[in-house]
Protein backbone atom coordinates (compact mmCIF):
# COMPACT_ATOMS: atom_id res chain seq x y z
CA UNK A 1 0.00 0.00 0.00
CA UNK A 2 1.09 3.68 -0.98
CA UNK A 3 1.79 6.10 1.23
CA UNK A 4 1.37 9.91 1.63
CA UNK A 5 2.80 11.12 4.71
CA UNK A 6 5.61 9.70 6.95
CA UNK A 7 3.17 8.98 9.60
CA UNK A 8 1.26 6.27 7.12
CA UNK A 9 4.39 4.40 7.04
CA UNK A 10 4.84 4.12 10.47
CA UNK A 11 1.33 3.27 10.79
CA UNK A 12 1.80 0.20 8.27
CA UNK A 13 4.76 -0.44 10.39
CA UNK A 14 2.57 -0.66 13.51
CA UNK A 15 2.25 -4.46 15.76
CA UNK A 16 5.62 -5.37 13.75
CA UNK A 17 9.30 -5.76 14.58
CA UNK A 18 11.12 -2.44 14.16
CA UNK A 19 15.03 -1.55 14.14
CA UNK A 20 15.77 1.91 15.06
CA UNK A 21 19.05 3.20 14.84
CA UNK A 22 19.86 5.75 17.42
CA UNK A 23 22.33 8.74 17.74
CA UNK A 24 24.38 7.10 20.20
CA UNK A 25 25.18 4.30 17.78
CA UNK A 26 22.83 1.72 19.67
CA UNK A 27 19.81 0.19 18.10
CA UNK A 28 17.03 -0.48 19.58
CA UNK A 29 14.65 -3.39 17.67
CA UNK A 30 11.46 -3.65 19.22
CA UNK A 31 7.86 -4.17 18.19
CA UNK A 32 6.09 -0.97 17.15
CA UNK A 33 2.96 -0.15 19.53
CA UNK A 34 2.52 3.56 19.17
CA UNK A 35 3.96 6.74 18.04
CA UNK A 36 2.89 10.49 18.19
CA UNK A 37 3.71 13.37 16.10
CA UNK A 38 7.19 14.13 17.23
CA UNK A 39 7.95 10.19 16.54
CA UNK A 40 8.24 9.80 20.12
CA UNK A 41 7.51 5.82 19.77
CA UNK A 42 6.70 2.84 22.18
CA UNK A 43 7.83 -0.99 21.60
CA UNK A 44 7.04 -4.10 22.97
CA UNK A 45 9.70 -7.17 23.28
CA UNK A 46 12.35 -3.98 22.95
CA UNK A 47 16.26 -5.29 23.18
CA UNK A 48 19.56 -2.96 22.60
CA UNK A 49 21.70 -3.64 20.42
CA UNK A 50 25.58 -2.39 20.03
CA UNK A 51 27.71 -3.56 17.12
CA UNK A 52 25.49 -5.84 16.14
CA UNK A 53 25.44 -7.76 19.85
CA UNK A 54 22.50 -7.86 21.86
CA UNK A 55 23.01 -6.11 24.77
CA UNK A 56 20.19 -5.82 26.98
CA UNK A 57 16.54 -6.95 27.16
CA UNK A 58 14.38 -4.18 27.61
CA UNK A 59 10.81 -5.53 27.55
CA UNK A 60 8.25 -2.47 27.13
CA UNK A 61 10.33 0.76 26.10
CA UNK A 62 9.34 4.19 25.20
CA UNK A 63 12.15 5.93 22.81
CA UNK A 64 12.05 9.90 22.45
CA UNK A 65 11.45 11.10 19.17
CA UNK A 66 14.61 13.71 18.74
CA UNK A 67 17.55 10.59 19.53
CA UNK A 68 16.07 8.59 16.51
CA UNK A 69 18.03 8.58 12.98
CA UNK A 70 16.15 5.70 11.35
CA UNK A 71 13.42 3.45 11.56
CA UNK A 72 13.29 0.38 9.34
CA UNK A 73 10.79 -2.40 9.36
CA UNK A 74 12.65 -5.91 9.85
Amino acid sequence: MESERPLDTLNFARNKRVIIDLKNQKQIIGKLKAFDIHINVVLEDAEEHVDGELKRKLGTTFVRGDTIILISTV
